[in-house]
């Protein structure tokens, strides 16, 4: 992903739906470390306060955390901006804040599980479905010479028994011998 894109309604000089380039955010920094980034008032902040994105949208508070899937892939960041200076490094926000893509990981993770379940089900069931076919095949192809072998030894029982006279009896062997 190389664009942010942005749905707010706050007057930051960018529309909902306007893309940013992601190398000039602090989202992009994030992707780098891993890290959260917290600022609770920007022009206080030693790390920030010459920063070329808050300079650049104007806002003077930010926490963007990032969301990592189980499986350690960066996914993106949450994160939220204020024009104003609010008190955000505290536990229950940053912990809010930690939650939610915990919550957003194990979601995606769990429909992407989803998805491959659902894909290896349907896989499984055209299989089932051909093995079922082959079986049907296999039975029928057997039902014929089996069929065939059943009527000769029957055949047989019946010329052993004298039901069936000479004549015919010198007649399949001719057919055997074919």
């Amino acid at each position: 992903m190389d664009h942010l894109c942005i749905a707010s309604d706050l007057a930051f000089g960018l529309k909902p739906g306007d893309e940013l380039k992601i190398e000039s955010t602090i989202c992009h920094e994030i992707r780098q470390s891993r890290e959260a980034v917290i600022i609770d008032n920007v022009s206080e902040d030693s790390e920030y306060c010459n920063h070329h994105t808050p300079a650049q949208y104007g806002f003077q508070s930010y926490i963007s955390v990032p969301i990592v899937l189980p499986d350690g892939s960066f996914f993106g960041t949450l994160c939220a901006i204020d024009p104003k200076t609010r008190k955000l490094n505290t536990p229950e926000v940053v912990g809010m804040f930690k939650l939610f893509p915990e919550l957003i990981a194990a979601h995606l993770d769990a429909a992407e599980r989803m998805e491959l379940t659902e894909s290896k089900l349907a896989a499984e069931r055209k299989n089932a479905e051909l093995r079922e076919q082959f079986i049907a095949i296999l039975g029928h192809d057997l039902r014929n010479p089996l069929a065939s072998i059943q009527g000769g030894l029957r055949l047989l029982s019946k010329i052993r028994k004298g039901k069936i006279g000479s004549r015919f009896c010198r007649a399949a062997s001719i057919g055997w011998r074919v």
